[in-house]
């Protein structure tokens, strides 16, 4: 059965590379069939953990005609012209998150769809969260009554560890610290929750001892166009932890998993928790509710074999990793104004502008 599945390539074969082709060989859906890296230490380091073609050159991969669709996971910067070349193949693409390392690329990569007729797919992977699923089902329901406030966090150690030579130490290459590399995270999810964000404000600090040029605390706030509010905040100074509470008139619910699982997401459930608590004395009633088990990368990866199938959009499709961006992009205004609200829709216009005018 596998090898009838649809076949993929994998460009970028360092750590998350791995990840991803671990959780790939779990699935009757795809299978990757060939890799690529400039390093050839990468090429032959993949080649034996996997027992997967390491290509000798991007080209081969890419000519090859039953490749249906390419993984990307080489570094932000670099999504756009990989992303290009992809689609200028015929390729579906999927890259990592965030789609890019500018809204402008962001937005460039987009426009390749219309382009070269191909799909875009973005890996915002924690929306895929079973917990989040089951909120989301809950407020679909009406179980939690109408929804009026998010609030999320995303967090771990990284600022205490980086060093001048880890590209995460700065601004320009990790903007706003755990704001860009970790908080964008929750921002797809509030997106994938509460719909429509109008609004962003925001304020950082810089707690770290070690020196780093970028931030390392930021809370940002969110306004929907609904009018329910939501709240994300994230440290780069603290133990990891990944939790979302969602605020309904009839109900609350409480999702938090085990951040030091996160590499082997088969194993989440197993010390994540979610509780549900109903009504105003609810609190002594909380029901803890049964997570069942679940893999989120191979679930955003079973996604993107259907797009290589069908050549239909995903649920992780461009726009939104775009909007995931442009938050964060606002945030960063924000921060530079002292927490100013900022219109997502005025970040988003001036990057279109920009992107037309280059």
């Amino acid at each position: 059965m596998k090898s009838e599945s649809v076949k993929v390539g994998i460009i970028g074969l360092g750590r998350w590379a791995k990840v991803l082709t671990r959780a790939a060989q779990k699935s009757t859906k795809f299978s990757i069939v060939a890799g690529y890296s400039r390093s050839e230490e990468k090429r032959q380091s993949y080649q034996e953990e996997f027992g997967i073609t390491a290509a000798p050159n991007m080209e081969t991969l890419l000519k090859n005609p039953e490749i249906k669709g390419v993984i990307l996971t080489v570094p932000n910067e670099q999504h756009l012209p990989v992303a290009e070349l992809a689609a200028k193949a015929g390729k579906q693409v999927y890259t990592e998150k965030p789609i890019a390392n500018t809204l402008e690329s962001g937005l460039a990569i987009e426009a390749l769809q219309e382009r070269y007729g191909v799909q875009v797919m973005v890996g915002h992977s924690a929306r895929l969260l079973k917990g989040v699923r089951l909120m989301r089902e809950a407020m679909d329901s009406d179980e939690l009554g109408r929804v009026v406030f998010m609030e999320a966090n995303f967090s771990n150690e990284r600022a205490l560890e980086i060093t001048p030579d880890t590209w995460r130490w700065y601004r320009d290459k990790a903007p706003g610290g755990p704001l860009s590399q970790l908080a964008i995270h929750q921002f797809d999810t509030l997106h994938f929750l509460g719909g429509e964000i109008e609004s962003v404000a925001s304020i950082a600090s810089k707690l770290s001892p070690v020196g780093a040029e970028v931030d390392d605390q930021t809370m940002t706030t969110l306004k929907f166009a609904d009018g329910k509010l939501g709240y994300v905040g994230s440290s780069w100074t603290s133990p990891g932890i990944f939790c979302v509470r969602v605020f309904g008139q009839k109900g609350l619910m409480h999702y938090e998993l085990d951040f030091s699982t996160w590499d082997t997401p088969d194993r989440l459930h197993e010390t994540s928790l979610l509780y549900i608590q109903r009504g105003k004395d609810g609190y002594s009633k909380r029901e803890v509710l049964e997570l069942p088990a679940g893999d989120m990368f191979l679930d955003e990866l079973e996604m993107f074999a259907e797009v290589c199938i069908t050549g239909q959009p995903s649920e992780l499709n461009a726009s939104s990793g775009n909007i995931a961006l442009a938050v964060v992009n606002a945030a960063l205004r924000s921060v530079d104004q002292n927490g100013q609200l900022v219109s997502l829709e005025s970040v988003l216009e001036e990057s279109r502008a920009r992107l037309a005018a280059a």
